[in-house]
């Protein structure tokens, strides 16, 4: 067996993943959940810095066309580097075949975008968005030539390499607005934001995953995986626009500084959430396929990930909806203000949101991508209906018809998604209802508190981390007066330390 052979067994094969799932799952989940931490301040940092140097309009120009390239950017991968994590076997020829694939189509997307730059600026009547449509174009290329390498990294649930790689790049795109927006470029940095984070993270993914592409050849059974690639892109198509509509209607009729003020508060409320979900994310579903064939442990593997969820976001998602004016007005500053009723709205729906979400790992683990497709098919049309019924009220009207909507969605999503696999509705409800009235209970507490604080004359910094610290000793204080509860946080402790100790036992 030659070296290069030797090689692409080690990067194609996951056999010994499954002999310690559990150990793997935990040393990676702890790795992007650091890993996101770290990001998560740095991303902080950065907005309370950017906030202030640069005005909404800023933030809303290049919201206007990330809106558009968003949607563009759903077909970079076309689901195939799914494929690639979710398939038992995979060999060479396969990912050579779909890595150029990938490429063509970041190529053939970069081109229609620039193409589309004037179109752009039409549809929003601003003749700025054309040089920045053009720049920003070229992120398609770059992503093109790093979705099946990192594919791979995450196939092998090397999350500490695929973490670090992500903290370098972040910093760099930073660092690079940063330097931009003290030089006076104005919304410009953000825009060299997205081009240094972009080449970073290509080169980093090259670095960190040494394979080589071979040329591309006829007969290497990639059918299948493009089958299932395209059912899971249309989900995605269909899910993006569903989801993203409302910023291309508040740009549009709106202008950009509303925008700027929507989707500022719609992403400072998304990001907590993204630190919790996309590590799970990264760890589950790599882990939950090597279990497919498996249905009791797919099943407890799944409801355990989400009762860890639910214990960690809902409530964080009911302290910041308590604390919504002292989050905007710290984070962002005053001129942000507006931003506050808006923040409010969306963190309603935003309790549920990191539980349900995991719908999608049932779909993708268990390769029903066009089941996913059908899901999406109902689901967008009457998000989108909403957006158009609220959009007579501006950003506040189409923030309340969107999360009306989402709730009354809730039940029917879970229903139709969890009917053909090991996990129940019932099961799903039955893990989250405790830290869901928890958390509520904690949520009326800390909002009596704040009243007091504000009727005191306390700062927006001292309400915001009283109230903050408080919420968090309330919580664990009912956890631990409650049996139910306290069984749930020693189950999730004695998995931790189970996987511990066998990642223990490995090394001696």
């Amino acid at each position: 067996m030659t070296d290069k052979t030797t090689r692409h067994s080690v990067l194609f094969s996951t056999s010994h993943l499954s002999k310690d799932l559990g150990r793997l799952s935990i040393r990676g989940g702890a790795s992007t959940l650091g890993g996101q931490i770290i990001k998560f301040i740095i991303y902080l940092a950065s907005t309370m810095i950017l906030a202030r140097v640069l005005s909404p309009q800023d933030f809303g120009l290049i919201a206007m066309v990330t809106a558009i390239t968003g949607f563009l950017m759903v077909f970079r991968n076309l689901g195939l580097s799914q494929a690639t994590i979710q398939r038992v076997e995979i060999t060479h020829e396969q990912v050579s075949a779909l890595f150029w694939v990938n490429v063509a189509i970041g190529a053939l997307l970069m081109m229609m975008t620039f193409a589309l730059a004037p179109v752009v600026a039409w549809f929003y009547q601003d003749s700025r968005l054309v040089p920045v449509t053009m720049v920003i174009s070229t992120v398609f290329l770059f992503n093109g030539l790093t979705v099946q390498h990192e594919a791979l990294l995450r196939r092998q649930m090397r999350l500490t390499t695929v973490v670090t790689r992500d903290i370098a790049a972040m910093v760099i795109g930073v660092v690079t607005a940063l330097l931009c927006a003290w030089a006076g470029l104005g919304y410009w940095s953000l825009v060299w934001k997205e081009i240094a984070t972009v080449i970073a993270n290509m080169l980093g993914v090259w670095f960190a995953c040494r394979w080589l592409p071979g040329l591309p050849v006829r007969g290497t059974g990639v059918r299948s995986m493009l089958a299932f690639g395209g059912w899971l892109t249309g989900f995605s198509l269909l899910n993006y626009f569903s989801r993203n509509l409302d910023h291309v209607l508040l740009g549009r009729f709106g202008g950009a500084q509303v925008l700027g003020i929507y989707t500022k508060a719609y992403s400072l409320l998304l990001l907590p959430m993204g630190q919790i979900t996309g590590p799970m994310t990264a760890v589950a579903i790599p882990a939950l396929s090597r279990l497919q064939n498996d249905p009791d442990r797919f099943r407890a593997y799944y409801l355990r990930a989400v009762k860890l969820i639910a214990y960690i976001s809902m409530p964080a998602v009911v302290l910041m909806l308590v604390l919504s004016r002292e989050m905007i007005l710290l984070f962002l500053g005053d001129q942000w203000a507006e931003a506050i009723p808006i923040f409010m709205i969306l963190g309603i729906s935003a309790i549920l949101q990191p539980v349900t979400a995991t719908m999608g790992w049932v779909y993708v683990s268990l390769g029903r991508s066009r089941r996913m497709f059908a899901w999406g098919g109902w689901v967008a049309p009457l998000r989108v209906l909403s957006f158009v019924v609220g959009l007579p009220w501006g950003a506040l009207g189409v923030a309340t018809s969107y999360v009306v909507g989402d709730l009354l969605l809730t039940y029917p999503i879970l229903a139709f998604s969890l009917k053909p696999s090991p996990v129940t509705p019932r099961q799903f409800f039955a893990t989250i209802y405790r830290p869901f009235l928890m958390s509520a209970i904690m949520g009326l507490l800390v909002a009596l508190l704040r009243m007091g604080l504000q009727e005191a004359g306390l700062t927006s910094v001292m309400i915001f981390g009283t109230c903050g610290i408080a919420g968090g000793l309330v919580f664990l204080a009912l956890a631990r007066l409650t049996r139910s509860v306290w069984r749930d946080v020693q189950d999730i402790l004695e998995t931790l330390k189970q996987a511990l100790n066998k990642r223990s036992a490995a090394r001696e």
